[in-house]
């Protein structure tokens, strides 16, 4: 049975938590302040309401002292929540971030956590030098070393917990972070300084990253009103930075029929893989997952219904699609159709060479082995492609963008091309295509003022 006390307009509700070892009753209690204007009446059935809210979170476990500290929190909240409610990239996202909002807030009361501290934390993030992370590369070659200690890299990935591809992306030069470089050395039994170097990256954070900070922190906040540990959010009380519009990097019609033209040069996986993107307007991740059960041959459709991913320590998984709008069935070009046959072949063939060696795979875009390919490395291969034929927009995801812009320049409706991205609704479509929907917008103009004005000539 819950107390209920009142002291100056507030009241403290106090409940029954159990009893510790000794079979001494525990309380815990939470204060509540009615809004300015409530009338007797509303402030009873409220009252009433909280009361209820506050002894079943406390029966279930779901309360924590108001004087509990940020950081502790939110270590709970990760913990009880985040690691069965998000995705694994998302909690690792999260994760990284309370590596930077804990040292600056995580010593505050959730109590006492004001938009003062949140305002003051953005402002930071926004200093020259926050981005000042300390990573690791070999400055000596390993490769000898690993065969004179009669190691492979399977077996390394094994002894250090870490993917097999993480530990190929290190020896060709790839910065780790020291946990990595640590389990490295640990495996070969060797000294950290002596095989590797310290590289000092800084670059400022611009407005979209600290606005997820602030997504971060209010999504833990939220939870904290929820459970009834504070009454209120401080994070809507805070306006962070407005995110700075930049214009999506693509290919202009002349680069990509170029770019289609140099793919014929290169081998056949690469040639596919960059085509298929460039076609569907995929994601990165989500070309990577595909199977070869997701393609219709017969009726030119390709079912995107995961995403290939990668995480430190976990290495290469399939998830599912980005939202559930992501997940999409697409009819592609008739062109494209043929390249992909041509390609299953080859792979077939190399998968009848190889025989027990082979992965097992069932992937669309795989190693020679039939293993899954590393998103990084792809995008590294695709830079290194562009670089090499001076193609601008030398990042992987400009092909995504190229496709949306070269639909909507050649009449594609937006709602079309919305939903063939994957996008959750139009708006993100509009606000990302500016420019393009802009440029469109205008040749229609032109074309309909050409139309009338001959309209005018003929009837003169």
């Amino acid at each position: 049975m819950a107390n209920i006390t009142e002291r100056n307009g507030h009241y403290r509700i106090r409940v029954s938590a159990g009893y510790d070892i000794n079979g001494k009753q525990l309380f815990q209690s939470v204060s509540w302040t009615p809004k300015e204007g409530m009338t007797p009446k509303q402030i009873e059935k409220e009252l009433k309401r909280q009361t209820v809210l506050f002894e079943e979170n406390v029966k279930n476990g779901q309360y924590v002292k108001g004087d509990t500290k940020f950081t502790d929190f939110a270590n709970k909240w990760m913990s009880d929540f985040a690691s069965s409610q998000l995705t694994a990239t998302t909690y690792k996202r999260y994760s990284d971030c309370l590596k930077r909002i804990n040292p600056a807030i995580g010593h505050i009361k959730l109590s006492k956590l004001q938009p003062t501290h949140l305002n003051a934390f953005y402002k930071s993030l926004m200093s020259e030098n926050i981005m000042n992370q300390k990573k690791y590369r070999l400055k000596k070659d390993l490769k000898k070393m690993i065969i004179e200690k009669k190691k492979t890299i399977k077996r390394m990935a094994e002894e250090s917990e870490l993917s097999e591809s993480t530990i190929r992306l290190m020896l060709n030069g790839k910065n780790i972070n020291v946990e990595t470089a640590e389990k490295v050395c640990s495996s070969l039994e060797i000294e950290l300084k002596n095989y590797f170097e310290k590289v000092s990256m800084s670059k400022a954070l611009n407005s979209s990253t600290i606005r997820y900070y602030h997504s971060v922190i209010s999504s833990i906040l939220s939870t904290a009103v929820q459970w009834q540990i504070i009454t209120s959010n401080p994070c809507e009380r805070v306006k962070p930075p407005k995110i700075e519009h930049k214009e999506a990097s693509y290919l202009e019609e002349d680069d990509a029929l170029r770019l289609l033209a140099l793919l014929e040069d290169e081998p056949i996986l690469y040639r596919t893989l960059f085509t298929v993107i460039l076609y569907t307007g995929m994601r990165r991740g989500e070309a990577l997952g595909l199977t070869w059960n997701d393609i219709d041959f017969t009726n030119g459709l390709i079912d995107i219904n995961k995403s290939s991913l990668y995480l430190s320590g976990k290495g290469i998984f399939d998830s599912d699609t980005k939202t559930k709008s992501s997940h999409r069935i697409i009819r592609v070009p008739e062109t494209l159709l043929p390249l992909l046959k041509q390609y299953k072949i080859e792979q077939s063939k190399n998968k009848l060479k190889l025989g027990d060696a082979w992965k097992g795979s069932d992937k669309v875009f795989t190693s020679e082995e039939g293993a899954s390919l590393h998103p990084d490395a792809v995008s590294k291969r695709y830079k290194e492609f562009a670089q090499k034929n001076d193609l601008p927009n030398t990042k992987i995801h400009g092909l995504r963008h190229t496709n949306a812009t070269l639909m909507i320049a050649n009449g594609t409706d937006i709602k079309t091309v919305s939903k063939r991205l994957g996008h959750a609704n139009v708006t993100t479509t509009g606000n990302i295509y500016t420019h393009a929907i802009k440029s469109a917008d205008e040749k229609a103009a032109d074309a309909l003022n050409d139309l009338f004005t001959k309209s005018k000539l003929k009837n003169a």
